[in-house]
């Protein structure tokens, strides 16, 4: 017996070309997706990554507020490029959907900028991740340190990609 499957509004050539894309994610894509996808834990946001939504595959969405982040390459920058972007976006705009647009260079040179812009548009700029506090009588553990850093970083006084990944911590 196999496992049974609903049909899907999608159609399947579209999901086929959502899968290629997941594998082949360029660095800013991959960089950015190691970020989101920790929304869910952390905020209880669902991002989603190579999602179809009517003829297009949008890098990512969070489908309960409706916003679409798109990471351009050098391929956008030209007329043809542009254009494409325009009519995509307004279409997207259309059926309820806001746009966020980062260039490649702008998460290289500021990759925590980028990930602030994104938690102000989903109302979360002011709020740190939920965190677990270490039990009592166990002091500062590795997780109570991050934890710490990452309130820092969403006060304004520290790197968040340093405080997630833990870089910055005493040894």
């Amino acid at each position: 017996m196999g496992v049974a499957t609903l049909p899907s509004l999608v159609p399947h050539a579209a999901i086929d070309r959502a899968r290629r894309l997941r594998r082949t994610m360029t660095d800013g894509e991959r960089r950015l997706w190691s970020e989101l996808r920790r929304f869910r834990p952390w905020y209880g946001i669902h991002v989603r990554r190579q999602a179809p939504i009517g003829p297009y595959v949008v890098d990512f969405v969070v489908q309960e507020h409706r916003l679409i982040i798109e990471v351009d390459g050098e391929h956008h920058f030209t007329a043809e490029g542009m254009a494409r972007d325009t009519r995509r976006d307004a279409w997207l705009a259309g059926v309820g959907y806001r746009v966020l647009r980062f260039n490649t260079g702008e998460l290289v040179d500021s990759f925590d900028g980028c990930i602030e812009e994104i938690l102000g548009v989903l109302g979360l700029a002011a709020s740190p991740p939920p965190l677990t506090p270490p039990l009592k009588g166990e002091g500062e553990s590795d997780e109570s340190a991050r934890s710490s850093a990452l309130r820092e970083a969403i006060r304004g006084e520290g790197s968040l990609t340093s405080a997630i990944s833990g870089k910055d911590r005493p040894a």
